[in-house]
């Protein structure tokens, strides 16, 4: 069957949440995890982020220490002057960005920090590692607004 990424994919993945959270529970992790490198490929070979970006629009990655001492020094600031300029602890005390969208998303939806940007950005939308089935909460969510994990999410509930 061919997952088609609509307009409305999002009113589907509302509607799919259910099936999606009793798969994600009994999923035989190993078979899964075997699948997901070849369904995340097969997902960004049909969907451009660029036209999209609801992540960065959105949501905000965590930052880590090593990620802010990257990025500060890329952008030739001291870390305390990064943390104060950007960032702000959110209820689980980590850091986030201070609003939305990123401050580093440009108009265009590159993101003018891309090759040091976050870990968290350089792995989502996890759908081609663990945290699509360890972390049901986060991917139920993120199958809220991305594609991406929509359709690998369709996919694996398919068969």
């Amino acid at each position: 069957m061919e997952i088609n990424i609509s307009e409305n994919w999002q009113k589907k993945s509302e509607e799919n949440k259910k099936k999606y959270k009793h798969f994600l529970q009994r999923a035989d992790k190993n078979k899964t995890l075997k699948q997901l490198p070849a369904l995340h490929e097969e997902a960004f070979e049909k969907i451009d982020c660029l036209q999209c970006a609801a992540c960065c629009k959105n949501y905000s990655p965590r930052f880590k220490t090593t990620d802010i001492k990257r990025i500060s020094k890329h952008l030739k600031l001291k870390e305390s002057v990064f943390i104060d300029t950007y960032l702000t602890l959110d209820s689980d005390g980590d850091y986030v960005v201070q609003s939305l969208p990123c401050p580093f998303l440009g108009k265009d939806n590159f993101c003018t920090i891309y090759e040091n940007r976050p870990s968290d950005c350089k792995r989502f939308p996890y759908t081609d590692e663990d945290v699509l089935l360890k972390r049901t909460q986060i991917t139920l969510k993120n199958a809220s607004f991305c594609p991406a994990v929509y359709y690998v999410l369709e996919k694996l509930t398919e068969q």
